[in-house]
């Protein structure tokens, strides 16, 4: 078996998906903020002030974002099998776990043959020689003029020059030289890909399964919780986290329509699988299949008036207000909600720059 610098594929480990989206548990801080229900009798109210407030906050104008975290694992997707089908025939060369075949290149030998990669959509189902037409030829006279092959016109004809062409590759890869492609003598796949693991032996029979495989994108693939689906879309940026620490971006590149339950301590939970494509780079070497995390701006909100969560206090009327310190007095104002995130919380209804009490 051959050798190559890739590194050795880790198993896969599915990991619960997490949510951190900040909306969450507002119900709560608000409850706790809330000592008893404030009348304002329209929207505002004046009280002298008997002691110092237990605590303050400036109405500050910035930016509130709502993110999302889940948890990841590193990898390169789903995998496929390629087989061979030569049942008289031993298998004798095949590549290692990690290597990357191209357009070809040879995907494993049966004694000594070459098998080779030829991109397409439909695998070959029958013997491609003189008088046989359809896009079966098309894809192989494809693959032939991007190998540097010429002398030929690339349709759905299989010719005397097709065939010509067809000779001068074989006599070049080390096959028997034909002028024919049995469905045997090659593996048709839509691309690259990468050899996940091994599944023939050297020696053994050329036919079964012979390995697994990916693709060669580097991607997250995330067991999304069904409540989430709604915060994330497709085309969504992500930022990955590594096992070290150090990040790198991403993009939300399909999310599930089949929904998975599962089932642990009595809890259950329902899924979907999202997958967050990540561009190569120097920080991703020291890694082939790893846990990691997601973060998702889910919402975004410029330029907005907020006060910490805490601050809101539940009026009697119904919705909220804060409590205003103008000097030696503070007043109750009622105001309109927005955005949550980060402990703060979007108000119109106070100024900029405006003191509010942070009950303890």
């Amino acid at each position: 078996m051959s050798t190559t610098d890739e590194p050795e594929a880790y198993p896969r480990r599915n990991r619960r998906a997490r949510t951190v989206a900040v909306v969450a548990g507002c119900t709560a801080l608000l409850a706790g903020a809330v000592a008893a229900a404030v009348g304002v009798g329209g929207g505002t109210g004046t009280a002298v002030a008997e002691r110092t407030p237990p605590a303050t906050a400036k109405v500050t104008r910035t930016t509130l974002t709502e993110s999302q975290s889940v948890d990841g694992t590193l990898g390169y997707g789903d995998t496929a099998t390629v087989s061979a089908s030569s049942p008289q025939g031993t298998v004798t060369w095949l590549p290692s776990p990690g290597a990357v075949i191209t357009r070809g290149r040879a995907v494993y030998s049966v004694d000594a043959d070459r098998v080779p990669l030829l991109y397409g959509s439909t695998p070959l189902y029958r013997t491609l020689k003189d008088g046989v037409e359809g896009k079966d030829v098309a894809m192989l006279e494809r693959n032939l003029a991007k190998l540097g092959y010429d002398g030929f016109t690339v349709d759905d004809e299989f010719t005397w020059t097709t065939r010509e062409a067809v000779k001068e590759w074989q006599e070049d890869i080390g096959v028997p030289v034909t002028g024919q492609v049995e469905p045997s003598a090659v593996v048709v796949h839509d691309g690259a890909f990468r050899v996940a693991d091994v599944k023939a032996t050297l020696g053994g029979p050329g036919s079964g399964p012979v390995l697994t495989y990916t693709g060669t994108t580097r991607q997250v693939t995330v067991a999304l919780d069904v409540a989430d689906r709604h915060l994330v879309k497709k085309g969504m940026k992500a930022t990955v986290e590594l096992p070290d620490g150090s990040t790198v971006p991403g993009t939300v590149k399909d999310i599930g329509k089949v929904a998975t339950e599962s089932t642990t301590q009595d809890e259950t939970t329902t899924t979907i699988e999202m997958l967050v494509s990540i561009r190569a780079t120097k920080k991703l070497r020291s890694y082939d299949t790893a846990p990691v995390s997601v973060t998702m701006v889910a919402a975004r909100r410029k330029n907005v008036l907020t006060v910490p969560v805490s601050a809101l206090l539940a009026l009697a009327e119904g919705g909220y207000g804060v409590q205003v310190v103008e000097g030696p007095v503070t007043r109750y104002a009622a105001v309109t909600t927005g955005m949550f995130a980060d402990g703060k919380v979007e108000v119109t209804g106070v100024d900029d720059g405006a003191t509010v009490v942070v009950p303890k």
